[in-house]
């Protein structure tokens, strides 16, 4: 089963249980935060709950992969991972035995934008919690074989991610959409670029990205502003700002389809069809939202679901999606099927595509759209860790103190007028990538190669 395939089924549970549960939910009430910004440029955002004995420290740094040098692909996502390995007085084992001794977590990671790195930790014991949580943010000492290791777990994930037939066709897809462009590459880098990563790499990447005027840190939970200015304060005004790297993005439209192909020995087809798509601080993200939920983002009742598994038995599974990133982003409509039906799956999708931009969505669609979206937002903010991760990223991407608050109203603001226009400027139907992974003389795609790019197997 691919990774894309277990999080639709992951997905469909989410879906029904939301119906189930979402109507009877309280109205939303978005913990209020104060933004205070350091001289050294970061932006602190606090959000106090004083309901549980617990704060979440969560800071997100500009250095995603997307910063990853050319053929240094992965290196945000080993210097994230090595964060966590010591500190010039304190090893990783020591680190882990002291966060395990308080029952706290430290946790890291790298996408495609950002650097992340978290806490959760009771008050009482927020001092200690906060100098292991700096000291890995700001004294990261990278141990050689600690890098060591991390490289040959990362190359084991690449093997894997390789070998899965639904994984290798996504990122083939974002390889081919994003040709040059710096999203094109997985956060976990290949095996030919994590392999001539050293350690003097890793060092690099942090004394270049990771900096308080590169950083927004959410402080949620257990605490209040005066309380932080008393006691934590301190330790984060004394990290120093250094001159912001300069980055560049440029993506060239598809014009045309394009076709890649990878042949193997499997009765089912994987498939991944889409396009280029906005940042994500578009001022059509909501309509986007709407749009994609009736035509393949809402489980059950989107008309992907209904067209493809229902009407025609096509597809175990089959659902589209919009991604946003800072500077770019992509729609892609994913499915397996087999191998046999893979041409007509392929049809009906783009025939779904071309509808929803002719015609208006029916009152009922609309309703159920604007009723799930706003229903179920309240299960994102459901724990202290969600709440600063959604702060953390308003404040990342732009999207303006306000956001939260009115979320439900610019869900239900969104008509079919405004549905047409966005799947019309969105959808590329006639523009399109298309990624499938199967036994191609079985799925009709022998000799694709004259118009398409064979991928290498």
């Amino acid at each position: 089963m691919s990774l894309k395939t277990h999080r639709f089924h992951c997905y469909c549970l989410l879906l029904i249980t939301g119906l189930v549960f979402f109507l009877s939910l309280p109205a939303l009430a978005i913990p209020p935060a104060e933004r205070v910004t350091l001289k050294n440029g970061l932006r602190l955002v606090i959000s106090s709950d004083h309901s549980l004995p617990f704060v979440t420290f969560q800071m997100i740094i500009d250095g995603g992969s997307r910063l990853d040098p050319r053929g240094r692909e992965g290196l945000s996502y080993i210097t994230a991972k090595g964060l966590l390995h010591g500190t010039p007085d304190k090893t990783a084992q020591q680190i882990n035995h002291a966060l395990d001794f308080m029952g706290a977590s430290l946790l890291s990671s790298s996408s495609s934008d950002y650097i992340s790195i978290s806490l959760r930790i009771l008050k009482k014991d927020i001092d200690k919690g906060f100098s292991l949580f700096m000291g890995a943010v700001t004294q990261p000492v990278f141990p050689e074989d600690e890098f060591r290791h991390e490289v040959q777990k990362a190359l084991g994930m690449i093997k894997s991610r390789e070998e899965d037939p639904g994984t290798f066709a996504d990122m083939e897809f974002q390889k081919s959409l994003f040709g040059t462009a710096p999203y094109a590459h997985p956060v976990t880098g290949t095996e030919e670029s994590i392999s001539v990563l050293t350690r003097t790499d890793v060092e690099s990447f942090h004394n270049t990205h990771i900096r308080p005027n590169n950083a927004i840190l959410v402080i949620a939970g257990d605490i209040t502003l005066k309380e932080i200015r008393q006691g934590l304060m301190k330790r984060l005004e004394t990290w120093e700002a250094k001159a912001a790297a300069v980055s560049s993005f440029e993506l060239t439209p598809v014009s045309g389809i394009r076709i890649l192909t990878a042949d193997r020995s499997i009765t089912q087809a994987n498939i991944v069809l889409g396009n280029a798509g906005p940042p994500r601080n578009n001022p059509d993200f909501f309509p986007m939202v709407v749009m994609n939920y009736i035509l393949g983002g809402g489980g059950f009742s989107s008309r992907l679901f209904t067209e493809v598994r229902e009407k025609r038995g096509l597809a175990y599974s089959i659902y589209s999606s919009f991604e946003f990133w800072k500077y770019a982003g992509s729609f892609t409509v994913s499915l397996q099927t087999k191998n046999s039906s893979a041409r007509e799956a392929i049809s009906v999708i783009l025939e779904q595509m071309r509808k929803i931009q002719k015609e208006p969505v029916s009152d009922r669609e609309l309703d159920g759209a604007h009723r799930y979206l706003t229903g179920s937002f309240p299960l994102r903010l459901d724990t202290q860790a969600k709440i600063a991760g959604f702060l953390a990223r308003i404040e990342f991407y732009g999207l303006g103190e306000d956001y939260g608050e009115n979320y439900a109203s610019r869900i239900r603001a969104v008509t079919k007028d405004d549905i047409r226009r966005v799947a019309l400027k969105y959808l590329q139907p006639e523009n399109y990538v298309l990624s499938v992974v199967a036994n191609l003389t079985q799925a009709g795609f022998e000799g694709e190669e004259q118009q398409s790019n064979q991928i290498s197997d």
